[in-house]
């Protein structure tokens, strides 16, 4: 995480694999929620850790490769799925209309300097793993997006 010497914004930086979606986030990340969702796992291929922005901190560098995906057909149609259509990095979750963005916790340049502080959709959480430390657990999801 940088400093930006012109207003002493912390800049944090990120990308996918192939390096064809690069962004910033200028401004402040919350710390890392472990979502345990059905969706969240198809689309990561396990657990999906993110933090969170306000939509305006988030700034695209390089945008070539990003696409979106909406599914209609579960409980969250207004979400849009961000990834890298070449390499297939997992970036985002957009909730379209809140405040907030939710971004991929791996997706970010260490430092981060973020903590994972809970899980969500733990009633939705894979069989073939447990949840062995003592953070926070909710059965469904915690309204970070609403800002």
């Amino acid at each position: 995480m940088a400093m930006s010497s012109q207003q002493s914004i912390a800049v944090t930086t990120g990308g996918c694999l192939c390096g064809g979606v690069r962004f910033e986030v200028r401004g402040p990340l919350l710390d890392v929620i472990d979502c345990h969702c059905s969706k969240c796992r198809r689309f990561h291929g396990h657990v999906a850790a993110y933090t969170a922005t306000n939509r305006e901190n988030l700034v695209f560098i390089q945008s070539d490769t990003l696409q979106w995906f909406r599914s209609t057909t579960d409980e969250t149609p207004h979400v849009h799925r961000g990834f890298c259509n070449n390499c297939g990095s997992s970036l985002f979750w957009d909730p379209r209309g809140k405040p907030r963005i939710s971004i991929a916790a791996g997706a970010l340049d260490a430092p981060t300097g973020l903590t994972t502080t809970g899980h969500v959709w733990v009633s939705q959480r894979g069989d073939y793993y447990a949840i062995t430390d003592d953070l926070v657990q909710y059965d469904k999801r915690l309204a970070r997006a609403d800002g």
